[in-house]
């Protein structure tokens, strides 16, 4: 490991792109300290520990502290985000233009980036202005409440999203790994010490501390073990893929032969990430935390105790949200018709199957099982969190922690193969080199 740090430092272009990165990172961890103007954050004192395990819990989490510090960053890269999904749902044939732009390459991805970035900052302001009336409305939070305030606000904290979304893309051009998915690595790094300080304060000095010294600390080595083992299964299942063959026809073009070659398409076993998570985490949680605010009323009470994260009905749903999200955005970025067009287009076909839609039905039904595998993959390690936490007794913000896992691998992962490859590129022999 330290001889690969040391290569590292040693190739200059890549050393400056990681100390790009970590001055990005640097500014974004000084603006989630930044609060707000006109608003009171020391109401928001002790609400992580009462929100947790909810919606606002899972918020400040992925946010690096920022939300429960109302600081200038306190909705995070969301609004980004949820432009970027709604832009691919629109470019599959809903929107001629969309599509037209998806299929351009460079030029058209460009054309929807710019969309992109004018969604998120309509979606921020609809979002901070719910935001801060909302949280006034239920904490009392705004110093001088009036029309402007509540505008100055809401102006500042989508002036926050859009410089982390800025941020983020001077990460992707400059920087080393995606932009985006870095934010939001480095804001669940950020909440790590005070998970564990969490866990700590309840294995040897809170409620789990009447154990005894010796069971604890067995638990606290097994609860260790089972992270690692789940990381593992993690990084196993993320590099798994199937392995579609493909043969390209000869074709003679004046007096030279191009194609007759194999090759094969790598369908991922988990091709949508953790993007399904997220969607079914939210849905879920989202009842429970907007009743939250009737708090003792029947109806409220009954949706607080049944779409609960451990209630069997919360986490039925939760597994259901899972499998059907990541069916769903599988086949979005994924399109069945348009790769056997591509085929058809350049010669290619499946050993065994006729091009058209044959090869729409092949690679369909491929998909189907191999998106299953993914499917049930994602739910069990987004739900073995909750059980062992259930079980347990743990701090609710280990009920998260399956997500803050795929997300903390997958963002690693990429990062160290994009890494690995500038290394491999600048330290390339060839066969005359020795």
């Amino acid at each position: 490991m330290f001889r690969t740090i040391s290569n590292i430092m040693k190739v200059a272009d890549l050393r400056s792109k990681i100390l790009f990165t970590l001055a990005i990172l640097i500014v974004y961890r000084i603006g989630s300290f930044i609060p707000v103007p006109n608003v009171d954050t020391d109401v928001f004192i002790g609400l992580d520990e009462a929100q947790g395990g909810g919606f606002f819990g899972m918020m400040n989490t992925f946010s690096g502290g920022a939300l429960f510090n109302f600081s200038i960053f306190a909705m995070s890269i969301f609004p980004y985000i949820t432009a970027s999904i709604i832009v691919q749902l629109l470019s599959m044939d809903v929107v001629p233009k969309f599509t037209q732009w998806n299929r351009e390459g460079e030029t058209g991805r460009r054309k929807l980036a710019q969309i992109t970035r004018y969604g998120t900052i309509v979606l921020g302001l609809i979002q901070a202005f719910g935001m801060s009336i909302g949280f006034h409305n239920t904490y009392g939070m705004v110093i001088d409440p009036s029309p402007a305030t509540f505008t100055i606000i809401a102006v500042v904290l989508t002036a926050g999203t859009a410089l982390l979304m800025w941020l983020g893309e001077q990460i992707t051009e400059k920087g080393i790994g995606n932009g985006i998915s870095i934010l939001i690595f480095a804001g669940i790094v950020a909440g790590l010490p005070t998970a564990l300080t969490s866990l700590y304060n309840h294995f040897f000095s809170g409620t789990g501390a009447s154990e005894g010294l010796f069971l604890n600390i067995l638990y606290v080595l097994l609860l260790a073990i089972g992270v690692v083992l789940l990381i593992a299964a993690v990084i196993y299942v993320q590099q798994g893929i199937r392995k579609i063959p493909v043969q390209y026809a000869k074709r003679v073009v004046g007096r030279k032969m191009y194609g007759g070659q194999s090759t094969h398409i790598p369908l991922k076993v988990n091709a949508a990430g953790v993007i399904p998570v997220i969607f079914a985490m939210s849905l879920v949680i989202f009842p429970p935390t907007l009743a939250s605010f009737w708090q003792g009323g029947a109806f409220a009470n009954w949706i607080m105790n049944n779409f609960a994260m451990d209630a069997p009905l919360g986490m039925t749903l939760y597994v259901l949200l899972i499998i059907g999200f990541t069916y769903f955005y599988t086949f979005v970025q994924i399109n069945p018709q348009q790769m056997a067009e591509n085929l058809k287009k350049n010669g290619g076909y499946i050993p065994g199957v006729r091009p058209g839609q044959t090869t729409v039905k092949y690679l369909t039904r491929v998909m189907n099982r191999v998106t299953l595998s993914g499917a049930i993959f994602l739910a069990i390690v987004a739900v073995l969190p909750v059980l062992v936490s259930a079980l347990a007794g743990l701090p609710d913000q280990v009920t998260i922690g399956g997500t803050s896992l795929l997300i903390l691998t997958g963002v690693a992962l990429e990062t160290m193969k994009q890494i690995e490859s500038q290394l491999i590129k600048r330290h390339y022999k060839g066969f005359i080199n020795k």
